[in-house]
Protein backbone atom coordinates (compact mmCIF):
# COMPACT_ATOMS: atom_id res chain seq x y z
CA UNK A 1 0.00 0.00 0.00
CA UNK A 2 2.83 2.42 0.97
CA UNK A 3 4.89 1.74 -2.47
CA UNK A 4 1.39 2.80 -4.15
CA UNK A 5 0.55 5.85 -2.07
CA UNK A 6 4.44 6.71 -2.80
CA UNK A 7 4.48 5.95 -6.60
CA UNK A 8 1.13 7.96 -7.22
CA UNK A 9 2.67 10.74 -5.07
CA UNK A 10 5.63 10.80 -7.49
CA UNK A 11 3.25 10.67 -10.40
CA UNK A 12 0.97 13.57 -9.20
CA UNK A 13 3.91 15.89 -7.68
CA UNK A 14 5.13 16.99 -11.75
CA UNK A 15 1.80 17.69 -12.17
CA UNK A 16 0.80 19.98 -9.00
CA UNK A 17 4.26 21.60 -8.98
CA UNK A 18 3.71 22.62 -13.14
CA UNK A 19 0.12 23.99 -11.64
CA UNK A 20 1.57 26.01 -8.85
CA UNK A 21 4.25 27.89 -11.41
CA UNK A 22 1.47 28.68 -13.72
CA UNK A 23 -0.28 30.41 -11.75
CA UNK A 24 2.49 31.88 -9.67
CA UNK A 25 3.79 33.08 -13.36
CA UNK A 26 0.59 34.64 -14.17
CA UNK A 27 0.03 36.63 -10.61
CA UNK A 28 4.09 37.27 -11.40
CA UNK A 29 3.91 38.34 -15.54
CA UNK A 30 0.48 37.78 -16.48
CA UNK A 31 2.28 34.80 -18.81
CA UNK A 32 1.87 31.10 -18.69
CA UNK A 33 5.08 29.32 -20.18
CA UNK A 34 6.67 32.57 -20.90
CA UNK A 35 3.68 33.38 -23.01
CA UNK A 36 1.68 36.60 -22.48
CA UNK A 37 -2.33 35.72 -22.19
CA UNK A 38 -3.78 37.20 -24.91
CA UNK A 39 -5.16 40.93 -25.07
CA UNK A 40 -8.39 39.63 -27.03
CA UNK A 41 -9.56 38.20 -23.72
CA UNK A 42 -10.08 41.67 -22.52
CA UNK A 43 -12.58 42.31 -25.39
CA UNK A 44 -14.85 39.28 -24.53
CA UNK A 45 -14.71 40.77 -21.17
CA UNK A 46 -16.44 43.95 -22.32
CA UNK A 47 -14.01 45.90 -23.18
CA UNK A 48 -15.01 45.71 -27.46
CA UNK A 49 -18.82 45.09 -26.12
CA UNK A 50 -19.14 48.70 -24.47
CA UNK A 51 -22.89 49.02 -25.58
CA UNK A 52 -23.11 46.41 -22.86
CA UNK A 53 -23.62 47.37 -19.18
CA UNK A 54 -21.37 44.52 -18.02
CA UNK A 55 -19.52 41.78 -19.55
CA UNK A 56 -21.44 38.95 -20.47
CA UNK A 57 -18.33 36.74 -20.84
CA UNK A 58 -17.28 36.32 -16.98
CA UNK A 59 -14.57 33.25 -16.80
CA UNK A 60 -11.63 32.17 -19.17
CA UNK A 61 -9.22 29.24 -19.10
CA UNK A 62 -6.17 31.39 -19.67
CA UNK A 63 -4.22 27.54 -20.37
CA UNK A 64 -6.72 27.18 -23.12
CA UNK A 65 -6.75 30.81 -24.07
CA UNK A 66 -2.83 30.85 -24.96
CA UNK A 67 -2.24 29.32 -28.79
CA UNK A 68 -5.79 28.78 -29.04
CA UNK A 69 -7.63 29.98 -32.36
CA UNK A 70 -10.23 32.10 -30.70
CA UNK A 71 -7.24 34.88 -30.07
CA UNK A 72 -4.88 33.63 -32.97
CA UNK A 73 -4.44 36.89 -34.36
CA UNK A 74 -0.46 38.04 -33.67
CA UNK A 75 -0.11 39.48 -30.59
CA UNK A 76 3.08 42.01 -30.01
CA UNK A 77 5.02 44.18 -27.55
CA UNK A 78 4.79 48.04 -27.71
CA UNK A 79 7.19 48.90 -24.24
CA UNK A 80 5.27 47.80 -21.38
CA UNK A 81 1.92 46.81 -23.56
CA UNK A 82 1.09 43.29 -25.01
CA UNK A 83 -0.65 44.34 -28.05
CA UNK A 84 -3.34 42.24 -30.42
CA UNK A 85 -4.77 43.44 -33.50
CA UNK A 86 -7.16 41.94 -35.85
CA UNK A 87 -5.59 41.97 -39.42
CA UNK A 88 -7.76 43.89 -42.00
CA UNK A 89 -7.76 43.13 -46.01
CA UNK A 90 -9.55 46.43 -46.94
CA UNK A 91 -6.71 49.13 -45.90
CA UNK A 92 -8.51 50.75 -42.64
CA UNK A 93 -7.23 50.75 -39.27
CA UNK A 94 -7.42 47.41 -37.57
CA UNK A 95 -8.99 46.46 -33.98
CA UNK A 96 -6.55 46.71 -31.52
CA UNK A 97 -7.07 45.33 -28.09
CA UNK A 98 -4.09 45.59 -25.37
CA UNK A 99 -3.15 45.78 -22.06
CA UNK A 100 -0.04 46.39 -19.68
CA UNK A 101 -0.16 44.15 -16.54
CA UNK A 102 0.20 46.43 -13.46
CA UNK A 103 0.83 43.43 -11.16
CA UNK A 104 -0.51 41.03 -8.45
CA UNK A 105 -2.49 42.82 -5.15
CA UNK A 106 -1.48 41.08 -1.55
CA UNK A 107 -4.47 38.81 -1.87
CA UNK A 108 -3.47 37.75 -5.06
CA UNK A 109 -5.97 39.72 -7.75
CA UNK A 110 -4.15 40.49 -10.94
CA UNK A 111 -4.96 44.58 -12.01
CA UNK A 112 -4.60 45.16 -15.36
CA UNK A 113 -4.90 48.21 -17.54
CA UNK A 114 -6.28 47.75 -21.07
CA UNK A 115 -6.86 49.61 -23.80
CA UNK A 116 -9.68 49.18 -26.95
CA UNK A 117 -9.69 51.18 -30.49
CA UNK A 118 -12.27 49.84 -33.03
CA UNK A 119 -10.10 51.40 -35.75
CA UNK A 120 -11.56 55.04 -35.14
CA UNK A 121 -10.02 57.51 -33.67
CA UNK A 122 -11.48 56.51 -29.88
CA UNK A 123 -8.54 54.55 -28.02
CA UNK A 124 -10.97 53.18 -24.59
CA UNK A 125 -9.36 52.13 -21.37
CA UNK A 126 -10.66 50.16 -18.78
CA UNK A 127 -8.98 49.22 -15.25
CA UNK A 128 -9.83 45.97 -14.71
CA UNK A 129 -9.01 43.62 -11.50
CA UNK A 130 -8.62 39.71 -12.16
CA UNK A 131 -9.34 36.77 -10.10
CA UNK A 132 -7.23 33.64 -11.07
CA UNK A 133 -8.25 30.36 -9.58
CA UNK A 134 -7.92 26.44 -10.81
CA UNK A 135 -11.10 24.76 -11.32
CA UNK A 136 -11.23 21.38 -11.90
CA UNK A 137 -12.31 19.92 -14.79
CA UNK A 138 -12.83 17.13 -17.12
CA UNK A 139 -10.97 16.34 -20.28
CA UNK A 140 -12.53 15.29 -23.77
CA UNK A 141 -11.83 11.43 -22.35
CA UNK A 142 -13.43 12.66 -19.00
CA UNK A 143 -10.41 12.00 -17.39
CA UNK A 144 -9.50 15.19 -14.44
CA UNK A 145 -8.25 18.27 -15.51
CA UNK A 146 -7.54 21.98 -14.42
CA UNK A 147 -8.63 24.88 -15.58
CA UNK A 148 -6.48 28.38 -14.52
CA UNK A 149 -9.75 30.45 -14.48
CA UNK A 150 -9.78 34.45 -15.10
CA UNK A 151 -12.70 35.93 -13.81
CA UNK A 152 -13.07 40.05 -14.11
CA UNK A 153 -14.09 41.03 -10.26
CA UNK A 154 -14.57 44.87 -11.33
CA UNK A 155 -13.65 46.84 -14.57
CA UNK A 156 -13.63 50.86 -14.06
CA UNK A 157 -13.79 52.50 -17.60
CA UNK A 158 -11.27 55.01 -17.73
CA UNK A 159 -12.56 56.82 -21.03
CA UNK A 160 -11.04 57.83 -24.39
CA UNK A 161 -7.59 58.70 -25.04
CA UNK A 162 -6.95 58.15 -21.21
CA UNK A 163 -3.72 58.86 -19.62
CA UNK A 164 -2.24 58.71 -16.23
CA UNK A 165 -0.97 56.22 -13.75
CA UNK A 166 -1.99 52.99 -11.47
CA UNK A 167 0.11 51.83 -9.11
CA UNK A 168 -0.73 49.30 -6.21
CA UNK A 169 -0.33 49.16 -2.42
CA UNK A 170 -1.24 45.91 -0.24
CA UNK A 171 -4.82 46.18 -1.78
CA UNK A 172 -5.17 49.51 -2.78
CA UNK A 173 -5.43 50.43 -6.17
CA UNK A 174 -4.53 54.09 -7.12
CA UNK A 175 -5.75 55.56 -10.58
CA UNK A 176 -4.12 59.18 -10.87
CA UNK A 177 -5.74 60.48 -14.35
CA UNK A 178 -3.53 63.35 -15.73
CA UNK A 179 -5.83 63.59 -19.16
CA UNK A 180 -8.80 62.05 -20.69
CA UNK A 181 -11.69 62.65 -22.96
CA UNK A 182 -14.52 61.52 -20.35
CA UNK A 183 -16.62 63.30 -18.82
CA UNK A 184 -14.97 63.45 -15.58
CA UNK A 185 -12.69 66.16 -14.27
CA UNK A 186 -8.68 64.96 -13.44
CA UNK A 187 -8.35 63.16 -10.48
CA UNK A 188 -6.64 60.61 -8.39
CA UNK A 189 -8.39 57.59 -7.05
CA UNK A 190 -7.73 54.69 -4.72
CA UNK A 191 -10.10 51.19 -5.34
CA UNK A 192 -9.93 48.80 -2.81
CA UNK A 193 -8.91 45.27 -4.26
CA UNK A 194 -11.19 42.84 -2.31
CA UNK A 195 -12.67 39.60 -3.24
CA UNK A 196 -16.45 39.31 -3.58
Amino acid sequence: MLRVVLLLATLLAPACAQAADALTELRASFAIGGKPVPPEVFGDFGDAMMSDDRAVIVGIDALAAIDSNRYADPVSTNGSWIVQAKPQNTGTASETQSYKFVGATTNGLLVVLTSWSGGGTGVFYTLHIVDAAWADAFDDDGAPAKRLVLTPVRSIALGDRWDGDVTIAGNAVRIVTTASRADRPLSTVIVEARRP
